[in-house]
């Protein structure tokens, strides 16, 4: 796995990764729109997908059907230099009828404990809190 950084202009890179290319971006605090997300941000959207994609899978395989999940990401951090998370919280949305809980909590608890390769960086780092919400 790799990725290449490279700097276009003001604090706007050009990331080239897996045969994808994107941006990230600080905002200039001008107000102008900037062309991607924030590298911290992308540590939360790395984390969030690592553990949907666990659970989904994990659920297939105990055959549960679901309509919808969507893991909501949030972080903390603090004031000073560096600004590192202070704490991290996993909000997992399923949608569907008659989900079975302790299945979910299951599928949870095994990708944040066993397989989610980015909880496991992050959780010697920071305390990561997360939550069990059934819509439908």
């Amino acid at each position: 796995m790799e990725a290449k950084v490279r700097w276009e202009s003001g604090l706007t890179f050009r990331v080239d990764q897996e045969g994808h290319q994107y941006h990230i971006d600080v905002p200039a605090g001008d107000g102008a729109p900037t062309k991607g997300p924030r590298p911290k941000g992308l540590v939360l959207a790395g984390l969030g997908g690592c553990t949907a994609i666990d659970v989904v899978s994990i659920l297939e395989k105990m055959r549960v059907k679901l309509d919808g999940l969507e893991v909501q990401v949030s972080a903390e951090a603090r004031e000073e230099h560096p600004r590192i998370f202070t704490g991290i919280h996993l909000r997992y949305v399923f949608r569907g009828r008659n989900l079975p809980m302790d299945k979910l909590e299951r599928a949870v608890k095994l990708s944040e404990e066993t397989y989610c390769g980015v909880s496991a960086m992050l959780r010697p780092a920071v305390p990561i809190t997360s939550e069990i919400v059934v819509e439908g």
